[in-house]
């Protein structure tokens, strides 16, 4: 027992692995930084143009929300950096996660707005266009606020599942928290590194989950 301890929980190598893994942690934040607010953004432009007035702009946009959703997003982002180069078009492994994760959460979240533009009654949009607001502007200042209140637990759950998904990154060599502790495991021969990337994984997210689930229960309640 006592050697299984120090197999997965060597202090000393995972005191050494630590620099190394606050450097992956630092890429892990900047492509978090980088994704979710592209994911969310472009999630709001596939909810609105899913709800154009063209049956044909509808239909293409349903047909794209269900291809990224069905595609797996490590083969979505195996396909973009390793597939595109035979194509001309080469990105960087930074690049590469940035649009392979933006084409798959905008469909996730996309559908997770559309359903709260779903649940804003229509009498609240005619009420803000009595008032002279045009269009656009009811839908700016009066809907999508309602609407991202009432799903926003599911906002929240879907970032951080989005957190968790850049650990992809490693296969595309991005030196993100995983792909570091993956090298500090190979230098060390010793699955600790490893072991602590997973506890810095759940500090960063273990109080956002608490937070959803307070979320959840406020507005069930």
């Amino acid at each position: 027992m006592d050697r299984m301890l120090d197999q997965f929980f060597n202090l000393d190598i995972m005191w050494q692995a630590a620099p190394l893994i606050l450097r992956g942690l630092g890429m892990t934040l900047t492509v978090c930084a980088a994704v979710i607010p592209l994911g969310l953004a472009g999630g709001l432009m596939v909810a609105l143009a899913g709800r154009a007035r063209s049956r044909a702009a509808r239909a293409v946009v349903a047909v794209l929300v269900d291809i990224f959703r069905a595609a797996p997003p490590l083969v979505l982002l195996i396909f973009i950096h390793a597939g595109l180069p035979f194509a001309g078009i080469r990105l960087t492994p930074f690049a590469s996660v940035c649009v392979a994760f933006f084409l798959n959460n905008s469909a996730y979240y996309g559908e997770v707005y559309r359903a709260g533009l779903d649940s804003v009654g229509a009498g609240q949009r005619e009420a803000a266009r009595s008032t002279g607001l045009t269009a656009w502007q009811a839908m700016a200042f009066v809907v999508i606020p309602q609407a991202v209140r009432n799903v926003l637990p599911d906002l929240v759950s879907n970032t951080v599942e989005v957190v968790k998904l850049t650990s992809l990154a490693s296969v595309v060599a991005l030196p993100e928290m995983l792909y570091s502790a993956d090298m500090a495991r190979s230098l060390t021969y010793n699955p600790s590194p490893i072991v602590l990337a997973a506890m810095v994984y759940l500090v960063l997210l273990w109080p956002v989950v608490r937070l959803m689930s307070r979320m959840e229960h406020r507005l069930g309640g």
